[in-house]
């Protein structure tokens, strides 16, 4: 090791993660997840990961997590515009509807926002099922994203359940689809993946926030991770805090720009 390595060795800070902090009630939770302005457009995405790295057990994310992690998966959920999901994800994590508890519904107006978040589902192919719960029980008309080159009579299925948005010639393109949210006034973009979408995003360095939790399990299987795609380059975050529940680590990272 040379000396300016051991330089930067004894220079770096360590500190131990402290156990005894008192809990956060939802409204102290909700502070911790907040933005310091709505109007600045942010993407946030969220996932949980197993501690050998996977994003899912026997195919499923669910099971990774518990009671905290779904806290704080209904409290992004509730500080969001809209909630942001490819369309594989919907399909594997069995979504339905996306509708938020009548409490949340009356925190969001209470603080100026609309009762529901919007939900936009990216598909590039549009193998989507346009009488499922997803757009029938639907509290807001969903927005399906997807690009020129989707089958027309599958568009033509889905605009009649859904506000079907083209972002893209070929393929559906990451920069496009914050645009076109953002255009609508959804500043406050939570993306709950999956992978792809995901990876497409750290690729076009669209990413401001992940909240990452981390599950104190070794899945040990052949789960994927919670990115896939091609990077350019590597892209440094900032912490912004780790919260601790019966040993899951619930992080929230921002973007360095």
């Amino acid at each position: 090791m040379t000396d300016e390595k051991a330089a930067d060795v004894t220079d770096t800070r360590i500190a131990l993660l402290s156990a005894g902090a008192a809990p956060l009630d939802a409204a102290a939770l909700a502070t911790a997840y907040s933005v310091a302005d709505r109007g600045v457009p942010t993407l946030r995405v969220n996932f949980i990961t197993s501690l050998d790295g996977s994003a899912t057990v026997k195919g499923l994310s669910g099971d990774l997590g518990g009671p905290a992690d779904k806290l704080v998966f209904d409290t992004l959920r509730r500080l969001s515009d809209v909630v942001l999901v490819g369309a594989g994800t919907v399909r594997s994590e069995g979504y339905g509807a996306m509708r938020l508890s009548d409490a949340d519904a009356t925190w969001r107006e209470a603080h100026g926002l609309a009762a529901q978040p919007a939900f936009a589902l990216v598909s590039g192919r549009l193998d989507l099922d346009p009488t499922s719960d997803i757009f029938a029980k639907a509290p807001v008309r969903p927005l399906v994203l997807t690009s020129d080159s989707a089958p027309t009579g599958a568009r033509e299925a889905l605009e009649r359940v859904a506000d079907v948005i083209s972002c893209g010639e070929a393929q559906v393109e990451p920069q496009r689809i914050v645009d076109v949210l953002v255009e609508r006034g959804l500043t406050q973009i939570l993306c709950e993946g999956g992978p792809s979408l995901f990876g497409t995003f750290i690729a076009a360095d669209l990413v401001d926030e992940l909240c990452l939790t981390v599950s104190p399990l070794l899945e040990g299987g052949a789960g994927i991770r919670i990115s896939h795609g091609e990077s350019d380059a590597a892209r440094r975050m900032r912490l912004v805090h780790v919260l601790e529940s019966d040993g899951l680590l619930l992080t929230r990272y921002a973007r360095r720009r």
